[in-house]
């Protein structure tokens, strides 16, 4: 029975609880530690690290328990997580990223060494976990929550584009909002992030991980789920107009490959072309028109993809002037059961769905070309895209397979010069994989090479001006089946390459076609 006085105090310091989520309610009030009864002052100018991790100490030694940000500013260096303690940061309470000391003495932890052959595999962002406001390794049952606001300004981006900073990786610097290693059953929930770092959250073989209802307003990363098992992304607005929003990958920076699988991404919006700060404020302002070019804010599966990705949903999502949804592999690691469904896009830079299966290799020597296959996509509106078609490109050795789209419509700017429509893209094997890395493309909807079993049904591609292009051109694609399909006027349905087992039927006003081989054909 919890009575009325444990539910109001919070280790005798008197702090309010009525409002606290039912799962951080506890009958026993003496499991509430109040960082201001170890020494913070929420001042915004004392360094509060050392006393928020005596107080997470504290907790930790008593078996566990909640650490209490009650308002205030808490200016901190690196914070220390613990197994089994929360950390509930109250409405009106803000972590604060402190900024590095100029001298380099002191400051945030350092980054711990990483074997200097791995580290080749991934970027130092990816390979390092202590040099981040908060973090934690080889943990469990630990929660981040509260309305309150973790705020990153004193830390860097990890791309010396930070003036103020000498070596954006130097001694005492941090780069990371919150950084977790090798830990289980961890919820973030509630609170607001602005201005993250590198990364606003990096997760590298977290399993059994929520993440819930956050607003994260930043100047690159969202969040980094790399390496994970049984992670349910839900409910949370991330504006990343430097980088990707939510970014699931599959590095080496374990020290082997590890299969990022059983993700969930529901009922979230990612944005890329708000000034950071302006959606967490309501403001919603945009970046100027000559950002346009380098909008990101997508959500993207890779690039590190050493193990890839399996048994991955996402439905229910928005994304405004964004990069659109990718999955790629590159590395060597495997793509395959992935389901999307419900989604809304406007404004997409690049192409609105990206898939891409590559051999840039980055890993150790001797592991095969990945795969990618059994990819279900369905109920997709995309307006205002650019001219870039979505682009699906496997390899002549290694083809993605078994993709399937139904109810789309995708329309896009148009207008491209006749010329386009007769290119023949470079290959590109080694390439960064981005939609744009094949150049102009001879398509207005859909570029598709090296495929087999692609099914289409209930697919409109709609173009703003008129465009030369056929709405869907395919090479070496062997069994490609479409049906009510609707293309622009005056442009052709197809551009047939080395396609085998071809089908188009139910096409309104269009006839039929079918061809067992079609070396080149354009179907009208």
């Amino acid at each position: 029975m919890i009575d009325r006085r444990s539910l109001m105090l919070a280790g005798g310091a008197g702090v309010f609880l009525m409002g606290v989520p039912a799962f951080a309610r506890t009958p026993n009030a003496e499991n509430w530690v109040n960082v201001r009864n170890f020494g913070a002052k929420g001042d915004g100018k004392t360094i509060d690290s050392g006393a928020i991790n005596k107080a997470i100490d504290h907790a930790a030694a008593r078996g566990g328990g909640t650490v209490f940000f009650p308002a205030g500013t808490y200016a901190s260096y690196t914070i220390r997580l613990k197994s089994k303690v929360t950390l509930y940061i109250d409405n009106g309470a803000t972590i604060l990223a402190a900024p590095s000391p100029e001298d380099g003495k002191g400051g945030y932890d350092l980054a711990e060494p990483m074997d200097p052959v791995i580290a080749t595999y991934q970027d130092f962002g990816h390979s390092h976990w202590k040099n981040s406001l908060i973090w934690g390794e080889n943990l469990h049952d630990i929660a981040i929550t509260g309305h309150g606001l973790i705020w990153g300004k004193g830390l860097g981006r990890g791309d010396g584009k930070d003036n103020w900073l000498k070596d954006p990786n130097g001694p005492g610097t941090g780069n990371k909002a919150i950084a977790l290693k090798n830990c289980r059953n961890v919820i973030l929930s509630d609170f607001q992030m602005l201005e993250g770092g590198w990364f606003a959250l990096l997760a590298t073989g977290v399993d059994n991980m929520i993440i819930d209802n956050l607003l994260v307003d930043t100047n690159r990363d969202g969040f980094d789920i790399d390496c994970c098992k049984n992670v349910r992304v839900s409910n949370c607005t991330v504006n990343s107009p430097y980088d990707d929003a939510i970014c699931p990958k599959s590095s080496f920076a374990l020290g082997y490959a590890r299969v990022t699988e059983n993700i969930t991404i529901a009922n979230c919006t990612v944005l890329g072309n708000y000034q950071v700060g302006s959606v967490l404020d309501g403001t919603w302002k945009k970046m100027p028109p000559e950002f346009a070019p380098t909008i990101h804010g997508r959500i993207k599966f890779g690039t590190e993809t050493n193990g890839g990705f399996k048994n991955i949903t996402i439905t229910n999502c928005t994304f405004e002037d964004s990069r659109g949804l990718a999955f790629q592999t590159v590395d060597g690691g495997i793509v395959e059961d992935i389901t999307v469904s419900n989604l809304t896009m406007r404004g997409i830079i690049n192409a609105p769905i990206f898939m891409r299966l590559g051999k840039r290799m980055r890993g150790p020597k001797g592991v095969p070309i990945g795969s990618m296959k059994r990819i279900l996509i369905q109920n997709v509106v995309s307006s205002g895209a650019n001219m870039l078609p979505s682009v699906l490109a496997g390899l002549t050795e290694r083809p993605i397979e078994d993709v399937k789209f139904d109810n789309l419509l995708m329309h896009h700017v148009g207008g491209a010069p006749a010329a386009m429509a007769g290119l023949m893209p470079p290959e590109n094997e080694l390439g960064y994989p981005e939609a744009p890395m094949f150049g102009d493309l001879p398509a207005s909807g859909f570029f598709m090479r090296h495929m087999r079993n692609v099914e289409m049904s209930n697919v409109e591609i709609r173009t703003a001006a008129p465009d030369p292009r056929p709405a869907f051109w395919l090479q070496d694609v062997i069994g490609a089946d479409f049906f009510r399909t609707r293309t622009p006027a005056g442009a052709p349905r197809f551009s047939l390459n080395d396609v085998g087992n071809f089908r188009s039927f139910g096409a309104q006003g269009r006839p039929d076609a079918a061809f067992e081989k079609a070396v080149k054909e354009l179907v009208a």
